[in-house]
């Protein structure tokens, strides 16, 4: 590894570790945790936590939140010298939103092949008919952001009474009721 992609590697972890404290702020607000942070010229210039059951808000993904700051923050809805951090790859709805605003670098950290939008269950960001493509750096942290998802929705089943139980002879496994 050379000495300038080690240098982008530890920034790429330092400004992850940023956009998982605002991921723990929304699991402590009983959101889906899942943060996110922007930055221009090595400064955040944005941080946002999902809010879509505190806002009422089917929008409110940590992304969406988190350039609507950055717009904010830098005058204008064109962010092609900023960087997006987001602790898990972003949902088609947000990556849509990361191409509009022409986000120069999207680095996520844990994938999500059911329903991302970077790669995952398709690849909006690099899509060579729109009119913007992103850099995409994926795995940053990754086992840090995963356990931090899987911890929650864990939480979450055994608060509705739910338990995953495996049959060892099958090795299937299914949700019922405790």
């Amino acid at each position: 590894m050379t000495y300038l992609a080690a240098m982008e590697f530890a920034s790429d972890e330092y400004f992850m570790r940023e956009a998982l404290r605002q991921a723990r702020r929304a699991y402590a607000a009983d959101e889906v945790p899942c943060g996110a942070i922007i930055v221009r010229e090595g400064e955040i210039i944005a941080r946002a936590w999902n809010q879509v059951e505190m806002l009422k808000d089917a929008t409110a993904h940590a992304e969406m939140l988190a350039i609507t700051q950055a717009e904010a923050a830098v005058e204008d809805w064109r962010l092609n010298d900023c960087d997006l951090y987001v602790t898990k790859e972003p949902c088609p709805m947000c990556a849509g939103a990361i191409v509009h605003t022409r986000l120069r670098r999207v680095i996520f950290g844990c994938p999500d092949p059911r329903g991302g939008g970077a790669g995952g269950l398709m690849n909006i960001l690099q899509m060579p008919q729109l009119n913007h493509r992103c850099v995409i750096t994926s795995g940053i942290l990754a086992d840090e952001c995963a356990a931090l998802l899987r911890d929650f929705f864990r939480a979450r089943r055994e608060e509705a009474g739910l338990m995953k139980l495996t049959t060892e002879d099958t090795e299937t496994t299914e949700e019922r009721p405790i």
